[in-house]
C-alpha cells in the first residue's frame, strides 16, 4: 500500500480479508469515500448537490454499504428519500447509511431482506409503496454476489445458481413489480460491471450475470422509454467496496487498479446514478455508464 491519497493516481488498497458480504464497517484505513469527489489536483472535496432529485422516492438494493450507500447519500443530498434493502446480517451498515442519509434531511427507511426469493421482492415493492404515498420514482438495482473460482471444473453448479438468482433475478422481479407504480420521468438504474465486457475468467458467474442486466436494460428500455420511463445501467471497474476484501484473494488485491492508476470510490460511481436518475440525463435510454478508470469499451 502507498501513501498516495485515494484520488492521485498510485494509490493502492491494503490488501485485507472478510467473510461475504463484507462489513463497512471493518474495511481497512483509508476506509471507502461515499460524499467526497476528486478536485482537479487529486484531493477531494464535498459533493455539490443541486436539488437534482427533490421530492422523489428511490428504492436502493444493496443500500448498506459501498455503492449503494454513496447512492442513498448522495440522492439525500439531492433532496431524494431512500428505502434501501440489505442482508439480515448488514444490519448494523445500514443504520450506519440511514444516519448519514438522515443528517442531510431526507428519509432513509431499512428493509433487511433475501431478495432471491421473489416474494421478498414484492415485500420490498410493497413497503416502498406504502411509505411513498404510492409513488416510486427510482428504482436502482445494485445488490450483487461475486466468488472468485479460477476454472469452470472447480465452479460449482450451486454457486452458478447463487449468482444469477442473486444478480439478475430480482432486477427482474424488482422491475416488474415496481413499474405499476412509477409515471412519466420515472427511472430504472441498474449496475452492471466491466466484467461484462472484458470477460473476466475468475468471475464467470458474476461476469455472465453482469452481461444479462446489460441485455436486460436494453430490452426493458425498448420497452418503456415511449412511456417516458427510462432505463439504464452504470458498468463499474474497480471500486473499493466491501466486495473486494471478502471475495478477491491476495493477488488480485494487489492488481486492484485501472488506466487512472487507482480504483474507484464508492462516490464516483454514485454521481453517475444521480445523473441517470435526473433529468439531466432525460435524452438517454438503454444506455451504459462505462464508469471504469478508463478501460476503453464499445458497448
Amino acid at each position: 500500500m502507498t501513501d498516495k491519497g485515494q484520488f492521485q493516481s498510485g494509490h493502492e488498497i491494503p490488501v485485507t480479508h472478510q467473510d461475504f458480504p463484507g462489513k463497512e464497517a471493518k474495511m481497512p484505513y483509508p476506509t471507502p469515500l461515499f460524499d467526497e469527489i476528486p478536485t482537479s489536483d487529486g484531493k477531494n472535496q464535498k459533493y455539490r448537490a443541486a436539488g437534482k432529485l427533490k421530492g422523489k422516492n428511490a428504492i436502493i438494493t444493496g443500500g448498506d454499504s459501498g455503492i449503494g450507500r454513496a447512492t442513498a447519500i448522495l440522492f439525500a443530498m439531492e433532496g431524494a428519500n431512500s428505502l434501501i434493502v440489505y442482508l439480515p446480517e448488514e444490519e448494523d451498515d445500514a443504520q450506519e447509511t440511514k444516519k448519514r442519509v438522515e443528517q442531510y434531511g431526507q428519509q432513509c427507511h431499512l428493509i433487511s431482506t433475501d431478495l432471491r426469493d421473489r416474494k421478498n421482492c414484492q415485500k420490498v415493492v410493497d413497503e416502498a409503496v406504502k411509505l411513498f404515498n404510492g409513488q416510486i420514482d427510482i428504482l436502482f438495482n445494485n445488490a450483487a454476489y461475486q466468488m472468485m473460482v479460477p476454472d469452470i471444473k472447480d465452479l460449482s453448479e450451486d454457486q452458478w445458481i447463487h449468482t444469477f438468482d442473486t444478480n439478475i433475478h430480482p432486477y427482474f422481479y424488482l422491475a416488474k413489480y415496481s413499474l405499476p407504480h412509477m409515471k412519466p420521468g420515472s427511472t430504472i438504474i441498474n449496475n452492471a460491471s466491466i466484467n461484462a465486457y472484458i470477460g473476466r475468467p475468475d468471475l464467470l458467474d458474476y461476469t455472465s450475470t453482469k452481461g444479462a442486466i446489460i441485455s436486460f436494460t436494453r430490452g426493458l428500455s425498448n420497452q418503456k422509454v415511449g412511456q417516458g420511463i427510462r432505463v439504464n445501467a452504470v458498468a463499474p471497474g474497480p471500486v473499493w467496496t466491501p466486495l473486494i476484501p471478502s471475495t478477491m484473494n491476495d493477488d488480485a488485491q494487489k492488481q486492484f487498479t485501472s488506466p487512472m492508476g487507482r480504483p474507484a470510490q464508492p462516490s464516483e460511481i454514485a454521481t453517475c446514478v444521480v445523473f441517470l436518475a435526473s433529468t439531466d440525463s432525460s435524452a438517454i435510454s438503454g444506455q451504459t455508464i462505462h464508469c471504469n478508470g478508463g478501460t476503453v469499451l464499445n458497448g
